[in-house]
């Protein structure tokens, strides 16, 4: 059973990355790459189930949370152009 699932997941993320390569705007290309990190965290938990070996499900998490981040910055800096760190004085609501 956790073959299958490994097996459904591994097409699901050729499919998003088919999609990440040719999509048609950024947005859906983050969008993608997104959806590729949140099936990567499904393999790394089936294949801890497979090899009975459940600290790979901290892993997953961990690396769900980098996934998380990593889209919101990715984002922010495609609709800004900037990450917010340093802004220069004009730019002041004052």
């Amino acid at each position: 059973m956790f073959i299958a699932a490994t097996v459904g997941v591994l097409v699901s993320m050729s499919l998003a990355m088919t999609r990440a390569l040719m999509g048609p705007t950024v947005y859906d290309r983050v969008l993608a790459v997104n959806t590729f990190g949140t099936k990567t965290v499904l393999l790394i938990a089936v294949l801890g189930f497979l090899t009975d070996r459940p600290e790979f499900l901290d892993l997953a998490i961990v690396y769900a949370l980098i996934n998380f981040i990593g889209t919101i910055a990715v984002l922010k800096f495609f609709e800004y152009r900037d990450l917010g760190w340093a802004r220069p004085p004009e730019a002041s609501s004052e």
